[in-house]
């Protein structure tokens, strides 16, 4: 009989959502029957599958409430799921609140049923330090039958801070290594986005907050530019979104820098550029590296969290540290203008996914997990 698996996350863009919807997809080609329970459907599950079923947590808005009780509704949900789809494992990504609702769901639900949570950041490194809710976050890591940490960083971190004895198995992202489409003519695509043959691309995707450093970014580009016939591609949108646009106005930039808003499909993206810049305050893995990788794109990231796991320094791009936008400028220039040295880094890029990311080995230590417990 198959193994039935809740999936609880964030339905949104973001690496957890991401992360958790290709874990779902994957198992469901492992015939896993996969139930993902979320608010809104996750935006990465665009496929018909017969192993897949999604489950909507409808909030009631009652009067006696100053806002709808989402906790609640969700607890309620994943129980009602766990029973009626006879459930054997819920998979929690995030511990606050995803983690605390699947306890809750385990508690009324009739059926036995595990409960593993993996903790992606956020959830340890802003949450974690509210005093309010650390016994709230312990609690929810601590009575969950396994945890995973996306880093060895965050592993370590969610020790510290919240005073952490529970085994806690450090588990990467992942990325499939060898099926990303090529885009069918990157000359046309960068005629469309008016990049010129010889100008080389930079790119910085996020979700544009104030942790992400995008002012960072532009003052790095801004350098190179003047070395380097380049352009910039910023990819997402967020709170930093208007700084950084008149932070581009006010460095005369706008011709240079291309703002693109969103983006679903990225991969075409990585495809005409030559260097990922992720220069984060704070970054528990950085998925986005890997989406550079797999293309064989360096990046450039900050001395911090789970970045320096994902960036081999000097082999698959540069570690500096966080707000050193000199070194980090060297750096981009030295790969921008030495093609051996770039063609290497993009070569060894590609190889580190295969060797040490590749969803094939990681969905494999997920399923171990599911067994385990």
């Amino acid at each position: 009989m198959n193994k039935k698996i809740g999936i609880v996350c964030y339905p949104t863009v973001g690496g957890s959502g991401v992360v958790a919807t290709e874990l779902g997809m994957h198992l469901s080609d492992r015939d896993y029957e996969i139930h993902f329970i979320s608010q809104t459907m996750p935006f990465r599950l665009k496929r018909l599958d017969p192993n897949i079923f999604f489950h909507e947590v409808e909030i009631a808005n009652y009067p006696v409430f100053k806002h709808p009780p989402y906790d609640l509704s969700l607890a309620s949900k994943i129980a009602e799921v766990i029973d009626r789809e006879q459930l054997d494992i819920i998979h929690a990504h995030y511990a606050m609140p995803h983690a605390i609702c699947a306890l809750l769901a385990k508690q009324m639900a009739k059926k036995d049923v595990r409960v593993i949570t993996t903790l992606h950041g956020t959830d340890i490194t802003v949450l974690g330090i509210d005093p309010s809710l650390t016994n709230l976050i312990r609690f929810g890591i601590e009575e969950s039958d396994a945890v995973t940490a996306v880093s060895y960083s965050l592993r370590d971190q969610t020790k510290e801070l919240l005073n952490i004895q529970k085994d806690i198995e450090v588990v990467h992202n992942f990325i499939e290594s060898d099926k990303i489409d090529e885009p069918t003519d990157k000359k046309e695509l960068k005629r469309k986005l008016s990049i010129q043959p010889a100008e080389k691309v930079m790119i910085h995707i996020s979700n544009f907050r104030k942790v992400k450093r995008v002012q960072d970014v532009i003052h790095v580009f801004h350098r190179v530019q003047q070395t380097v016939n380049t352009k910039l591609l910023l990819v997402g949108d967020g709170p930093e979104y208007g700084d950084a646009y008149q932070l581009v106005q006010n460095l005369g930039l706008q011709d240079q820098v291309i703002f693109m808003g969103r983006q679903d499909n990225i991969h075409d993206l990585f495809a005409i550029s030559d260097l990922n810049l992720l220069v984060s305050e704070k970054e528990s893995f950085g998925l986005v590296l890997l989406e550079a990788m797999v293309a064989g794109v360096p990046s450039i990231g900050s001395n911090t969290g789970g970045i320096p796991e994902v960036i081999k320094d000097g082999e698959t791009g540069y570690i500096c540290e966080v707000g050193d936008i000199e070194a980090m400028s060297k750096r981009a220039i030295h790969l921008l203008t030495q093609e051996s040295e770039w063609k290497r880094q993009s070569t060894l890029s590609k190889e580190r996914v295969r060797e040490c990311f590749d969803a094939e080995q990681i969905i494999k230590r997920y399923e171990n997990l599911y067994y385990e417990v």
